[in-house]
């Protein structure tokens, strides 16, 4: 391959890749025809595209971006899978792909076999990215922990007053009840 062939891989691959931060990295063998069409298409109804790259410019292209893998994970074949909301919904995507395959034909159990995961980054078992919250889970989460307490700071503060407003009533209603029940002499 000519070095100006490879400089225009790398920079297609440099602009497809451009900001993205949560894949799926993939291993194929063997796969048919059939079989790719109906993955691609089952993913891309999911907004997640797939490519097969080339290791050594995708190893550079990563690196660039701030992706650092392990060198075991660029052995053998690579497909990258990426896109969906978050790496949440695109792992569990996956997931659900391989194990659909394997349903489909249990010979094709070998056919995708999944690599790793990078969530933000940074390499992840695709198990521990299927239970990463999404973004919007983490800012409820964060919403819910800065909330609990500051109620109960509410709850402590207004249950006093409360309780001292409600004497200063009960006071106030006997004085004007007392003047009238008291016995003229």
């Amino acid at each position: 391959m000519s070095k100006v062939v490879k400089q225009m891989e790398l920079d297609s691959l440099k602009k497809t890749f451009q900001g993205v931060r949560d894949m799926v990295l993939l291993s194929s063998t063997k796969v048919g025809s059939q079989l790719e069409f109906t993955s691609r298409k089952t993913l891309r109804d999911k907004k997640i595209r797939m490519q097969m790259v080339k290791n050594s410019l995708a190893r550079k292209v990563f690196e660039e971006n701030g992706v650092k893998l392990e060198d075991k994970v660029w052995a053998g074949t690579t497909v990258v899978a990426w896109g969906a909301d978050s790496i949440k919904d695109l792992s569990k995507a996956v997931d659900a792909l391989l194990k659909e395959i394997v349903k489909k034909n249990p010979k094709d159990d070998k056919k995708f076999t999944v690599k790793t995961a990078v969530a933000d980054g940074q390499q992840v078992a695709l198990d521990l990215a299927m239970k990463m919250p999404t973004r919007l889970e983490a800012i409820g989460e964060i919403i819910g922990a800065i909330l609990g307490p500051a109620s109960e700071i509410a709850g402590a503060l207004t249950g006093p007053i409360s309780e001292v407003a409600g004497q200063i009533k009960t006071l106030a209603d006997r004085k004007e009840d007392a003047p009238a029940a008291t016995p003229a002499a």
